[in-house]
């Protein structure tokens, strides 16, 4: 795997040293890694850093999201979800009608992912009775729910700090974040296309403190717009470091950018060898967050099969039903069974293990 000649050829030979010896990588590392012309040189290095950490191993979970509202405050330029209170194509489900989302599923469900827009009204208050009642309702699935924006929003709109929102969502039954909403933390991007949305730094700190309260959290970035490559390395860079202090990222998720219906649809987002590529670089670069997720809803599940040969070593879960990236065009299904996605991953080479949300084995009856 690690042929010095090979890698010479793409300029790799001391990033491929670096992989085997289990070196962390700087920033114009990953710089170089997204300029190499042959995607199976980085994808070969990333394979490699992931059979060392995961070996054959492939993860999903039985899950279900729920998409609250789209109604928010924010207007990021690159949302197709997004709509202000009164548009025609807003929505905002009632506590009932979440309710019955999820008792279809008996005690089936691992984990319960809620997340929405930042509304303008809700107040936290209906959210901790939420989270309580879908805990009562569930109580074997691992609740995952809001974003480090909604988070900040909830703070907010308030009047109190987002330390004290944690601690009464975490009361209520909340035990993990989700990861979204960190887009791409250069302030340039955010500048441009969503000023309005919580600063990067202030994501950072509202996810630095739910770590430190024992609340687990993802992290995401979504690329693929204005951004440069050094911008995305960046983005990696400032997630690492945050983790060498607290330790409390579970899984890293790149997120291509959906254009259709959105402010920037003219563009044409992302091919599937920037995905990949962006996949195998996330891989090399957080050596300390063990896991990178092929999230097969933006990427399609072909392309998320790949993915597994390109440092990803999870497969999201069954979702059931997704707004958030269809509203933008995805042209993926809207949800898979568990024996969909064990016969997805057994025929890209793998083996699939049902997981809970901190990736300890499920094991059914």
């Amino acid at each position: 795997m690690f042929e010095p000649g090979y890698y010479r050829n793409f300029g790799l030979e001391e990033i491929a040293r670096k992989v085997a010896e289990g070196q962390r990588l700087t920033i114009e590392d990953g710089e170089s890694l997204f300029a190499c012309p042959d995607v199976h040189a980085v994808g070969s290095l990333a394979h490699a850093a992931r059979t060392r950490l995961h070996g054959n191993e492939a993860y999903y979970v039985v899950n279900r999201h729920i998409n609250y509202s789209n109604i928010c405050v924010n207007g990021c330029r690159f949302c197709a979800f997004s709509r202000k209170k009164g548009d025609p194509l807003s929505f905002e489900l009632s506590e009932e009608q979440i309710l019955e989302k999820l008792r279809a599923y008996g005690n089936n469900l691992t984990e319960i992912h809620v997340v929405g827009g930042c509304h303008p009204d809700l107040p936290l208050s209906f959210f901790e009775r939420l989270i309580g009642r879908i805990k009562e309702l569930q109580p074997h699935a691992f609740i995952k729910a809001f974003t480090a924006v909604e988070i900040a929003h909830f703070a907010q709109k308030e009047g109190i700090a987002a330390g004290e929102v944690l601690t009464r969502l975490k009361a209520a039954g909340v035990r993990m974040l989700p990861g979204g909403g960190a887009e791409v933390f250069s302030d340039r991007v955010r500048k441009l296309l969503c000023p309005e949305k919580l600063s990067a730094e202030g994501w950072l700190e509202v996810v630095r403190q739910a770590h430190e309260m024992g609340i687990k959290s993802n992290a995401t970035m979504l690329y693929g717009h204005i951004e440069t490559t050094r911008e995305r390395v960046e983005h990696m860079a400032a997630l690492r470091e945050l983790q060498d202090r607290t330790g409390g990222f579970v899984c890293f998720i790149p997120l291509s950018f959906q254009p259709a219906n959105t402010p920037l649809g003219k563009m044409e987002g992302t091919t599937g060898v920037d995905d990949l590529k962006t996949i195998a670089v996330s891989r090399l670069m957080l050596d300390n967050i063990a896991h990178i997720k092929a999230y097969w809803v933006m990427l399609t599940v072909k392309l998320a099969q790949i993915a597994l040969y390109f440092g990803a070593d999870d497969f999201d879960g069954t979702v059931v039903e997704e707004k958030i990236g269809h509203m933008a065009g995805a042209q993926s299904q809207q949800g898979m069974t568990r024996g969909e996605i064990e016969r997805i991953i057994r025929d890209a080479g793998f083996e699939p293990v049902e997981r809970d949300s901190l990736f300890r084995a499920v094991i059914r009856d």
